[in-house]
């Protein structure tokens, strides 16, 4: 016997077949998105403590006011977990903007992944393709204390170990033959050895927990940049990586 298409019939098998694709393309019930696991400080330059609840809550940060003096305590943020230590995040509001890391064009004749210093102008740049490059702020030698010269990166470390050289130690005295590596070390969060084939020239490109002087020349001819800017400089560079001192 033939079925009545009455209204009523039409419309509630419209929506049975409505419901049934609904149901179809909807997830599992059981479906929970993970959410993302936190980025490691060790491997990761886009760690920020912030989003991490390993890390410990930032504290509020008072900012100068114009014609105040600044502190040396006006020049840190929140510390971040790095390993067995921690470093501080530097105030970039007190840093000159020219000597913030950015990616910049160059006309350098020096092929991508080489580090070019040019410490006239306090600058570090980490070589890129299609005539670019990241450049660094960096603190330089002083005078009678420069090195120039084309070198490799024959080491590198994670809060390295500081052994001052023979000489230094002579004009300094009171200085130990080693400081273990840590934030009150002079070689900071990371250090990439110079070498001159299998010769240390026992110059390198380091850490400092003094972001004030980056932009001067300071260093006994090391070059040294911000803590968080070697970190991110020691994950781009592998050993072999050539460097050219202007």
């Amino acid at each position: 016997m033939s079925r009545r298409f009455t209204r009523r019939y039409f419309l509630g098998g419209a929506a049975a077949i409505a419901a049934t694709g609904a149901l179809a393309q909807a997830p599992p019930s059981y479906y929970v998105p993970r959410p993302p696991l936190p980025l490691e400080p060790r491997t990761d330059p886009r760690y920020d403590p912030r989003y991490d609840p390993r890390a410990a809550p930032p504290q509020p940060h008072r900012q100068p006011q114009p014609g105040q003096q600044v502190t040396e305590e006006d020049w840190f943020l929140d510390p971040v977990n790095d390993g067995p230590f921690q470093y501080r995040k530097v105030n970039f509001e007190l840093l000159d903007p020219e000597f913030r890391r950015q990616l910049v064009s160059v006309r350098i004749p020096e092929e991508p992944g080489t580090l070019v210093v040019d410490p006239r102008n306090h600058f570090l740049y980490s070589m890129r393709e299609l005539g670019q490059a990241v450049r660094y702020g960096v603190g330089v030698g002083r005078e009678g204390f420069g090195w120039s010269g084309r070198a490799i990166i024959g080491r590198k470390q994670e809060w390295p170990d500081w052994y001052p050289p023979k000489e230094m130690r002579l004009r300094q005295p009171e200085l130990p033959e080693k400081m273990p590596g840590g934030p009150g070390n002079p070689l900071g969060a990371r250090a990439l050895y110079l070498f001159e084939g299998n010769r240390d020239t026992l110059y390198r490109i380091h850490g400092t927990a003094e972001p004030w002087t980056i932009g001067t020349n300071v260093s006994s001819g090391c070059i040294r940049m911000l803590n968080e800017e070697v970190v991110d400089l020691y994950l781009r560079t592998p050993i072999g990586t050539r460097v050219v001192v202007l």
